[in-house]
């Protein structure tokens, strides 16, 4: 156990307040058991954040469960305000006490070791006088405390909540841990820093290092786009065969095999996304997200790349068409007004059409026999697709609390706004690194091209 000197919190409060949740949270660990059923902790367990400048712990505790009785023989034990701290100790000690209230003893346990107190509240619920003799158990300790009124269904009670807090804690806070992002994990160990000065120091600096951390989770994201898009675009499924005609004959199973390794590649990408923020007990599918469950559902493309306006001055942008050179112009087409040059233009199936998105290619080899190969893929969407969703998945694993089990079911994103919002020179460095990978050619410094896509 750590020294005195060491932070330590105990989250303490009554049962089915989201104790485990907070706990998990903060901890950045989704392996914490959490129920609705009350009890599903029973004795006092220790969580390590580990930092590479220091460590602090948080003691996931029992609900309270005869806190008036408690009280009472706390009351009946002590002669002044002086005895209390020794009292509670007194009472955690006694082997009575420990038989007798198990609960209590365990949660209060840390707090005579020397751990802050997090007590924590409902704000869904109404302020109950009944709180107030754990409340009085808590202050009779003497050690700093702060109270975390956690809103589990609606924001109902909070001001009632903080009214009562505030005669009993020096600190009180709002915390959803379902919900609260990393600036509030953060705000949240600045003020832990005031209840005791010692461990000033060494939060600052483990503060300091989480927020390193964070800015390495997002260049590790980053990574994991780069390759994923890099294999996406390059990859092609071929097969040897001795007639032209069996050549034809296998291209389903070519396309199937085809499409299922983009599928995995693409699951394997969101898995070391989700081990990147320390998410192991999420199971994933693409048939979770509210994504096409493949790359090959391009009548949902416009969600996850560009539009055809932005497809258009993208070619432009990136040096690989004129305006004169595009596939098709299609007069009187309302759609794409002013597109170029005020012109009214279209485009071909070379741009945006995906009914031979994965065509098959048959090519006789120089010792005999032919090759059949499927992909790479051709349309110029496509990068913008893989990097759309990605992106969309990043934006909502990033600040996926590890208290939130539930499966993860994310609404669609605007990808096309997120370019726009870019600087110009780095929607151009964007749009020619695209047009170098449809034709698997090297993008030098993708991941410097890729990074503003991530920034807020």
């Amino acid at each position: 156990m750590n020294d005195n000197n060491s932070p330590k919190f105990a989250v303490v409060g009554h049962p089915n307040k989201g104790k485990s949740s907070i706990v998990s949270t903060l901890s950045h660990n989704d392996s914490i058991q959490i129920s609705s059923r009350s009890g599903t902790t029973e004795q006092a367990d220790h969580f390590t954040v580990n930092t590479i400048k220091g460590s602090y712990d948080l003691i996931d505790t029992p609900g309270f469960q005869r806190p008036l009785r408690v009280l009472n023989w706390l009351e009946q034990h002590c002669n002044s305000a002086s005895e209390r701290a020794a009292t509670v100790a007194k009472f955690v000690a006694d082997s009575e006490c420990k038989t007798q209230f198990k609960d209590e003893v365990a949660l209060l346990e840390p707090v005579i070791d020397g751990a802050a107190i997090l007590y924590v509240v409902d704000g869904s619920r109404p302020y109950g006088s009944e709180y107030e003799a754990e409340m009085e158990i808590l202050r009779w300790t003497g050690q700093p405390s702060m109270a975390l009124i956690n809103p589990i269904e609606n924001n109902d009670y909070i001001g009632e909540w903080e009214s009562a807090l505030a005669q009993y804690f020096k600190s009180v806070r709002v915390f959803n841990p379902m919900k609260a992002d990393f600036e509030k994990h953060i705000e949240l160990l600045q003020t832990f820093t005031h209840l005791n000065p010692k461990w000033a120091h060494v939060l600052g600096s483990i503060i300091d290092d989480l927020q390193n951390e964070r800015a390495t989770q997002q260049t590790t994201s980053v990574s994991i786009l780069m390759h994923l898009i890099e294999d996406l675009c390059q990859y092609q499924n071929c097969q040897k065969v001795l007639s032209e005609s069996q050549a034809k004959l296998i291209k389903p199973a070519l396309e199937k095999q085809y499409k299922a390794w983009m599928k995995q590649r693409e699951e394997k990408a969101i898995k070391e996304l989700l081990t990147t923020y320390a998410h192991y007990q999420t199971k994933v599918s693409l048939d979770q997200f509210d994504l096409p469950p493949d790359l090959f559902d391009c009548d949902k493309w416009f969600a996850w790349g560009l539009d055809k306006k932005q497809l258009i001055y993208a070619g432009t942008a990136a040096g690989a068409v004129s305006g004169a050179a595009l596939d098709v112009a299609v007069a009187g087409s309302s759609l794409m007004a002013g597109a170029i040059g005020g012109g009214l233009i279209g485009a071909g199936s070379a741009w945006f059409s995906a009914d031979k998105l994965v065509d098959i290619k048959i090519k006789g080899l120089p010792l005999g026999g032919y090759q059949a190969c499927v992909g790479p893929i051709k349309n110029r969407n496509f990068p913008y697709v893989v990097i759309g969703r990605f992106i969309h998945l990043f934006k909502q694993i990033s600040q996926l609390n590890h208290a939130n089990r539930q499966a993860l079911d994310f609404n669609a994103s605007d990808f096309q706004d997120k370019v726009e919002t870019l600087e110009k020179i780095e929607q151009k460095e964007l749009h020619a690194a695209c047009a170098r990978l449809i034709k698997q050619k090297p993008v030098d410094s993708l991941s410097e091209v890729l990074t503003p896509l991530f920034n807020d």
